[in-house]
């Protein structure tokens, strides 16, 4: 059955305005846009030649952070096994998290956190609603230990100068506790609420999907078991500061080791929505910007942008694609809208509308 023409032309209309933002964000990087009206439209920051003759040089810092930013799977594997309700295959996890970071850096729509809870949910016998809700918990504990290190990082030798980005932080980690609570609130109070709609004999579909969402926040429930898996997101966490402190230092940045952090949280809430189409657009701004407020110089800024977009692509693409090819999965079934999201989108509909079955 095909789309309604209007909503085929809708969305035709929004990848376009995305990709015309994504254009204008990047190109921040390396013009200025003169608005005024006098002059020129973009007026280069550096001359681009000498910019792209200078490349090789930051070679030595690229190679680091290109083997940090590949170790955030195993670590992120070892992350999840901690809000999963039952023991998984280390190998297994680790399959998948590859597969699903191959899916968000080399396809549209951010959906490897999508993919990888469908993959778990059909090869361990997991609801999938229980299995996203463990991948919730895992982004959730990230984002809590990195606006810790990034806390953090305001005591070190850089502090003053980073005290600039003090207001996006207060407001992140009000998000952060924010998101907490109400994942604390669902997971204690999502299986009483189904139990009571049963009683009632009322909105079978709404007690059903309660019934997934408490199994999915399962470690929310335990105070022991919140404060184990925050400590594996630590290692995913840190691991990409590190390489992009390492990057900062590599660019000149005096104490880049201690705001790397920060650069880290500005990308995670620029990039924090699946399926917003100028992620790409948002990473370059946020982090050529970030960089030229750290002290870097405007063509570094500009290399750090682009090489650790890079770096980031290669590596955990590369490691990606070897777990697609192990697995046996075809690229067109990962590809957005294809067989395997349809897949994981109808299976996520029939878990909310099938056979209710709450535990006593």
């Amino acid at each position: 059955m095909k789309p309604p023409a209007g909503r085929t032309v809708l969305k035709a209309l929004l990848v376009l305005l995305g990709v015309v933002l994504s254009v204008a964000l990047v190109s921040s990087a390396f013009f200025r846009w003169n608005l005024s009206g006098e002059g020129p439209l973009l007026i280069p920051r550096f001359p681009l030649g000498q910019f792209v003759k200078d490349l090789p040089r930051h070679l030595v810092w690229l190679i680091p952070f290109m083997l940090l930013s590949a170790a955030i799977l195993p670590l992120r594997s070892a992350q999840w096994q901690t809000t999963l309700s039952k023991p998984v295959p280390f190998r297994e996890r680790y399959h998948l998290v590859a597969i699903g970071a191959f899916t968000h850096n080399a396809l549209p729509g951010k959906l490897g956190d999508f993919i990888r809870s469908f993959l778990l949910s059909r090869t361990q016998q997991i609801p999938f609603l229980q299995s996203l809700g463990s991948v919730v918990v895992c982004k959730l504990l990230e984002f809590a230990a990195l606006m810790g290190l990034v806390a953090v990082s305001f005591l070190g030798p850089f502090g003053e100068k980073m005290s600039q980005f003090a207001g996006p932080l207060r407001v992140a980690v009000g998000l952060c506790v924010g998101l907490v609570i109400l994942v604390v609130l669902l997971a204690h109070y999502a299986l009483p609420l189904a139990r009571m709609l049963e009683r009632k004999r009322k909105l079978p579909r709404v007690r059903h999907l309660l019934g997934h969402v408490s199994e999915g926040l399962g470690t929310a429930r335990s105070f022991r078991g919140m404060a184990k898996a925050l400590l594996f997101s630590i290692g995913p966490v840190l691991a990409p500061a590190l390489a992009y402190g390492l990057a900062l230092r590599g660019i000149g940045v005096r104490g880049g080791l201690f705001a790397g952090t920060v650069v880290l949280g500005a990308i995670a809430l620029g990039q924090s929505l699946p399926g917003v189409p100028v992620g790409m657009g948002i990473y370059y701004f946020v982090t050529s910007w970030a960089a030229r407020s750290l002290g870097a110089t405007p063509e570094d800024a500009a290399a750090f942008s682009a090489l650790t977009h890079l770096g980031t692509v290669l590596s955990q693409v590369s490691v990606g694609a070897l777990s697609v090819r192990l697995r046996g999965i075809r690229l067109k079934d990962l590809r957005r809208g294809g067989s395997l999201a349809r897949d994981a989108a109808n299976h996520m509909a029939h878990e909310a509308v099938g056979p209710v079955h709450v535990p006593s």
